[in-house]
């Protein structure tokens, strides 16, 4: 079915490093998976530090009939490994990848950052158009980029090179996602940008995450979430408020669906996820 034409929702996890966490994350798809969402993406660590582990949950949940998708960035691999690990997907019959440029890993040295758009054309040079590719945009702009006109380019560039569509970082001010997309539309962008939701759990990592990857909390729901202190599930509860109002009016005014972080729980998504009655 055209991505244009219906609402499209995704739910995100990572990559456990330990068995324990391995195993938790099967029960937690299995519970998520019972929500029916249109495909479940698993993230791929900075300089392809995950390599191997989002290739074997990718493979283990695709196997099992669940839709999955890896993300993907070249990180500190050639183009020879780069192409097997693609090519194993295409045979696994894998139709879709999240190409990213990623991040710089720390601790292994620089290297040359892959910018996303190369890897587009990559993928598209050597499989034609059996993958369905996503790529980052930015709402409240990259942390990078040298202007907020400039990264709409960039993503212009990445969806112009083969990109199908865009997954954005996570927001919590629909305006900023709204203003984005008309900008997107005035430079010529009419591929769907789908919007991502992050739970709010926990409010020092999330503060802490938001600062590196340049995703702006909103001042009172900063207040909100400093009031409760340690009252875990009173900003939980509030968390779920927040991004169940998000969602509503993302979905009443034009998103063409949602992504959801997960954060590898199944809940508050599972929660939101209902309250939109998806």
């Amino acid at each position: 079915m055209n991505e244009t034409k219906r609402k499209r929702f995704s739910l995100e996890f990572f990559p456990p490093k330990t068995d324990i966490g391995r195993e938790k994350l099967k029960d937690v798809r299995t519970e998520l998976n019972k929500l029916g969402p249109d495909f479940f993406s698993v993230t791929y660590g900075a300089g392809g530090s995950t390599r191997d582990n989002t290739k074997n949950i990718v493979l283990e949940m695709n196997a099992e009939g669940i839709s999955t998708v890896p993300h993907l960035s070249f990180g500190g691999d050639d183009e020879d490994l780069m192409l097997e690990l693609i090519s194993g997907y295409q045979s696994a019959g894998i139709d879709r990848i999240v190409a990213l440029r990623g991040d710089q890993p720390s601790g292994m040295g620089a290297q040359r950052l892959v910018y996303a758009e190369e890897l587009v054309r990559f993928i598209r040079k050597h499989t034609g158009n059996h993958f369905q590719l996503e790529v980052a945009a930015y709402p409240e702009i990259h942390p990078d980029a040298k202007s907020y006109d400039s990264d709409i380019q960039f993503l212009k560039q990445k969806l112009d090179a083969g990109a199908n569509s865009a997954i954005t970082q996570y927001f919590y001010n629909a305006d900023a996602y709204f203003y984005f997309i008309e900008k997107c539309q005035r430079a010529g962008i009419v591929k769907p940008v789908y919007p991502g939701l992050m739970p709010i759990t926990n409010y020092e990592n999330l503060a802490r995450f938001s600062r590196n990857c340049g995703a702006e909390i909103p001042r009172w729901i900063t207040r909100q979430l400093e009031n409760y202190g340690n009252d875990q599930q009173s900003i939980i509860q509030f968390g779920i408020e927040v991004l169940s109002k998000l969602g509503e009016n993302l979905l009443a005014n034009g998103a063409p669906g949602i992504h959801f972080y997960t954060m590898n729980q199944v809940e508050p998504t599972r929660t939101v996820w209902n309250n939109l009655g998806l």
